[in-house]
């Protein structure tokens, strides 16, 4: 398998499936502020230009949940997708709310404070994420009150996808005054193989 990343990126959810599966991968690094996402051998691969993408054999897949859905299927004895179809629906529910209430107005703010050129950012559409943000991640919040993992008693791939969008939102000073929530994200980095966190994948793009 190859895994196609940039450290600070999504790509960071995959990663940490693999990891956490114990299973050989290659990494392979499309660095994105050198443009290499754009060219054209990186195109045959995703045409939309994106990290992650993964390569298994014949199969290639883009989008970070696809990935480590895919992932948690493709090696079922290690536990990371439940078996059981009341805790999967959950699992897909959390996944889902994750990625739709959570990462949308993450990404909003990183849009119009970084990626985005300056005279395209939109400091309003800044505080309308956050807005949007707040009464999302009070959800989790409560939810995640009393629990080790997202679903069940058992680390699966929902953890994973969302200690990294909470790791994302603490880098932007959104979790503040969520208890639970910063400690289990903390928990979740304590893991002999979780990856990386955003901060350190910034900075060691710097050395």
């Amino acid at each position: 398998m190859k895994l196609y990343e940039f450290a600070p990126t999504r790509s960071i959810r995959a990663r940490w499936t693999l990891q956490e599966l114990d299973v050989a991968f290659e990494a392979v690094t499309v660095n994105l502020i050198a443009g290499e996402q754009r060219s054209p051998a990186f195109r045959k691969i995703n045409p939309a230009g994106k990290l992650p993408v993964l390569v298994d054999g014949d199969t290639v897949l883009t989008e970070s949940i696809a990935i480590v859905l895919y992932l948690a299927e493709k090696y079922p004895e290690k536990g990371l997708i439940p078996a059981d179809l009341q805790d999967r629906a959950q699992l897909m529910r959390w996944l889902l709310f994750t990625t739709t209430e959570l990462e949308q107005p993450l990404w909003r703010i990183s849009r119009h404070t970084n990626l985005y050129p300056e005279d395209k950012r939109l400091p309003a559409e800044v505080a309308l994420a956050r807005a949007d943000f707040a009464p999302m991640v009070k959800v989790v919040e409560e939810h995640m009150r009393g629990r080790e993992f997202v679903v069940g008693d058992t680390v699966t791939v929902a953890d994973f996808v969302l200690a990294y969008t909470l790791d994302w939102a603490q880098v932007a000073n959104l979790l503040n005054g969520l208890p639970c929530l910063e400690s289990y994200v903390e928990q979740m980095y304590a893991r002999p193989r979780a990856p990386m966190r955003i901060r350190e994948a910034f900075a060691s793009l710097r050395r």
